[in-house]
């Protein structure tokens, strides 16, 4: 997949561009697998290469696609990635689609991308997609419970993310000197703060409640889907609560799977550090292709 790989920068619409990579089949396809990332990860992460590996050896074209300054994108659009840019990515997969004239695709995200994978699915007929399966593993439902759960749980999580984060935004600013100075942030000091200071100052939010609000899927929301759509998750992830799960709408169309193990967004079956998440993605996109 790597070897076969091609750089593409997107159209995400009002002058966006977002960075992909696309793997096509060198003989017959099987149809189009798109990956998203999660929060601070990128199409270059571990678990995307490795989903994005398997599906390419089943036959399937791949784009693995990187949202908004992450990966090797952050020279690409002056203002800040958030949550609530849904718009960018949805219009980035219709350039996908346009470029490649993929029909009947398949979308599968991890942590805050199984969220965008989500909304995605939400979008996607009004959009104009040609999508047919959703596997969201692990997926943000209430962003407001995913930080109290990061805030609750072992001190590691908040403080890997604080990292990575802090390094992206230096990243930003040395890039922007003129339109990102965040002297002030840096000195803040838990993810609840610098999510609240980044919402109400640079994101054009009133509050951090109002923003989480604008990517949560918790309540109703997800009653409108109408693709096939798989949810993977576990009852030990620490970071997006088991209890999130529970008060999902009632959708013919999406299948919840819940395991008493995983963590978040690993599943390891073995000791090679092979992920059942992997072969849930497989198994769903190959039934999506024999129907």
């Amino acid at each position: 997949m790597l070897d076969a790989e091609q750089d593409w920068i997107l159209d995400g619409g009002e002058g966006v561009r977002l960075l992909g990579h696309y793997s096509p089949q060198a003989g017959d396809s099987k149809g189009l697998v798109v990956l998203f990332h999660g929060w601070e990860g990128s199409s270059r992460s571990n678990y995307i290469v490795a989903a994005g590996g398997m599906l390419y050896k089943q036959g399937f074209d791949v784009f693995r696609l990187n949202f908004r300054d992450h990966g090797e994108s952050h020279h690409m659009n002056t203002g800040l990635f958030h949550s609530c840019r849904l718009a960018e990515v949805v219009q980035a997969l219709k350039d996908i689609q346009r470029r490649t004239g993929a029909q009947n695709w398949a979308l599968s995200g991890y942590s805050l991308g199984g969220n965008f994978a989500l909304r995605v699915a939400m979008a996607a007929p009004e959009a104009g997609l040609s999508l047919n399966r959703v596997v969201a593993i692990c997926p943000v439902i209430s962003p407001s419970n995913t930080l109290k759960a990061m805030e609750d749980g072992p001190r590691g999580y908040e403080s890997y993310f604080i990292r990575k984060w802090a390094k992206s935004i230096k990243v930003k600013q040395t890039l922007f000197p003129d339109t990102c100075e965040y002297v002030e942030w840096h000195k803040l000091g838990n993810l609840r703060e610098r999510t609240g200071y980044l919402a109400t100052r640079h994101y054009e939010f009133e509050s951090l409640e109002q923003y989480f609000d604008g990517y949560s899927v918790a309540g109703d929301r997800l009653k409108v889907i109408k693709i096939a759509t798989t949810i993977l998750t576990s009852e030990d992830d620490m970071v997006v609560p088991v209890s999130d799960f529970a008060d999902l709408p009632d959708n013919e169309n999406i299948e919840l799977l819940v395991t008493r193990y995983g963590g978040h967004c690993a599943f390891l079956k073995n000791w090679k550090m092979e992920s059942m998440a992997d072969d849930v993605i497989v198994e769903r996109v190959l039934e999506s292709v024999r129907r």
